[in-house]
């Protein structure tokens, strides 16, 4: 198989993984219900949460990192470019999003974009890490914690990454996390979005 061919195949298979609906099946495995029905109706841990509790949502949020970690884990095993990996694992964070199985209504990204930039920036995204848990802790919100660790990686990058070009190359998965947040940005500003531990109601 020539390169172009084995990258256009990984790049296909990076996808098709992060598009796999973890917390979709967990919740109708573990209920029967459709997690896209409650809360936010995404399908991430957050909703997860909400729909069938905290074991279940650990469980996803493991295997949604996975998802993210594992096709930039193999770009770089195979093809040894950071740039090729960090579009290998933008497109699972895409496929997470916007998975073709379920009608494209996915969830919002965050964990396939940290399983990503684990294995491509390791120290960056510690750091993002720590702003996401802080921010979380302090305010209760998710969502605030997300938009300000996607938003902060970049730059963490820049500061002590180990390729100051992943900064680059990340810049599509920050910008897909801020855009599948922007509901949450204007729920935030408008003083409606919910704090962590909300009712299958809420929303997030």
């Amino acid at each position: 198989m020539s390169p172009i061919v084995s990258r256009l195949v990984l790049a296909a298979a990076s996808y098709l993984l992060g598009a796999f609906p973890t917390g979709y099946v967990a919740v109708r495995l573990r209920s029967g219900r459709d997690v896209r029905s409650q809360g936010s109706g995404g399908t991430g841990a957050t909703n997860v949460i909400r729909a069938s509790g905290w074991a279940t949502a650990l469980v996803v949020a493991f295997l949604d990192i996975l998802k993210g970690a594992a096709p930039a884990w193999l770009a770089l095993r195979w093809f040894a470019d950071p740039v090729y990996a960090a579009l290998a694992g933008s497109l699972a964070v895409l496929g997470h999003c916007y998975p073709v199985f379920i009608g494209f209504r996915g969830g919002k990204g965050v964990a396939a974009a940290a399983g990503a930039m684990i294995v491509l920036a390791p120290l960056p995204t510690a750091a993002a890490l720590g702003v996401f848990l802080a921010v979380t802790a302090a305010f209760r919100f998710v969502s605030l914690g997300s938009i300000l660790a996607a938003a902060a990686f970049p730059a963490f990058v820049g500061a002590f990454g180990p390729d100051r070009i992943v900064a680059l190359a990340s810049l599509p998965i920050v910008l897909l996390i801020l855009l599948r947040h922007a509901a949450n940005i204007r729920r935030l500003l408008a003083g409606q979005e919910p704090k962590l531990g909300a009712k299958a109601g809420g929303r997030g």
